[in-house]
């Protein structure tokens, strides 16, 4: 019996998420993209550091990363497969991704300067241009916030 071995999975630097995402600086929420399976799951890693702007009013004197954010970062990440697998727009632009709802959305413990947060995404459902996806995010293993998103892919 032959003994097949998984294939690798994809991995998308910085240079490869700014040809899928439309997102910049300082809203790009994702800093690379591991254990990519097509479109079907990944994870996002966001090294959070005490320069991000939101970090001045969020809290002076002590810094937390607001949750809206994190739920960003886990609709970046599959927005980013999502574009993937559909390719840049004629003009060579990302497509561009519009949430269209976020659900079950739950927070467990702040996220602070110095973590580094994995966005675990899973897709639930694709049908045409709409997407959804179950994400967590997560800090040294434990989860720090969850979602279920939705999204519209504009080609």
């Amino acid at each position: 019996m032959e003994d097949k071995a998984a294939p690798a999975k994809a991995t998308y630097d910085m240079e490869r998420l700014q040809r899928l995402l439309p997102h910049r600086y300082p809203f790009l929420m994702v800093d690379r993209i591991i254990d990519v399976d097509a479109d079907n799951s990944a994870v996002g890693i966001k090294a959070v550091t005490v320069n991000e702007p939101h970090f001045l009013g969020h809290f002076p004197g002590r810094p937390v990363m607001p949750g809206v954010l994190l739920i960003e970062g886990i609709a970046q990440t599959a927005g980013a497969i999502c574009s993937a697998i559909i390719g840049s727009r004629p003009d060579g632009s990302p497509p561009l991704v519009y949430f269209m709802s976020v659900d079950q959305a739950k927070f467990r413990r702040p996220v602070v300067p110095g973590d580094v947060v994995e966005y675990h995404v899973k897709k639930l459902r694709h049908r045409g241009g709409v997407w959804k996806f179950a994400g967590e995010a997560r800090v040294d293993g434990q989860k720090v916030a969850e979602a279920v998103v939705t999204a519209m892919v504009v080609e």
